[in-house]
This record gives C-alpha cells, sequence and structure tokens, in this order.
C-alpha cells in the first residue's frame, strides 16, 4: 500500500456532552467510511478512560485526506469540536510505505 496515510487523533470529551459527542462521532464515522479514498476510518472509546475517543484513520493518498477535511459531515463536525472538548486533541499523521499483516 505505497503512499497510504494514517492518522490516529484523540479527543478528550467533555463527560457532561459525552452522548452527544458519541451520537456525532457515530454519524461523522458512517459518512466518512463511504467516501472515495478512505480505506479506513473507525473511532472508539479508550477502555481506561471512557471520555477520550480515538480514531483510526487510513487514507489512500493525500487527496482523500484534503477531500475528507473539507467534506460537509466533517466540517459540520469540526464546528461543533470545540464545544464537545476537555482538553486539547492529540492527532498523528503516518505517512506509510508498506504494511504487512502481524500473525499471532
Amino acid at each position: 500500500m505505497p503512499g497510504t496515510i494514517v492518522i490516529h487523533a484523540s479527543f478528550p470529551i467533555d463527560p457532561d456532552r459525552r452522548e452527544e459527542a458519541l451520537e456525532l462521532i457515530a454519524d461523522l464515522v458512517a459518512e466518512s467510511q463511504a467516501e472515495d479514498g478512505i480505506l479506513d476510518y473507525r473511532a472508539t472509546t479508550d477502555i481506561a478512560e471512557p471520555n477520550v475517543v480515538r480514531f483510526f484513520e487510513r487514507y489512500e493518498d493525500e487527496a482523500a485526506v484534503g477531500a475528507h477535511a473539507r467534506s460537509d459531515h466533517y466540517q459540520e463536525f469540526e464546528a461543533t469540536l470545540p464545544d464537545l472538548l476537555a482538553g486539547e486533541p492529540e492527532v498523528t499523521r503516518f505517512d506509510v510505505d508498506s504494511a504487512a499483516d502481524v500473525e499471532l
């Protein structure tokens, strides 16, 4: 998968806005998974910190990242995000030249 872009993001959610945030995130994930160029797009709550939502996103190229950032559903989510947060998000981007499944 040459040129694949992976993004891992952690969002600390305000406990008082948790249910609202999870609903918005569920909608964002569903709509994002239908986008061209997105290979994987998931969000989950952290087991140790239930008010932290972690995103795992995998894009086929830079164009897909840009298209996602410009999408209506992402723009709407981003606009509401400051009201939902209990701290600063952490976002890390990985540019991946190769990957392989690991046998357990």
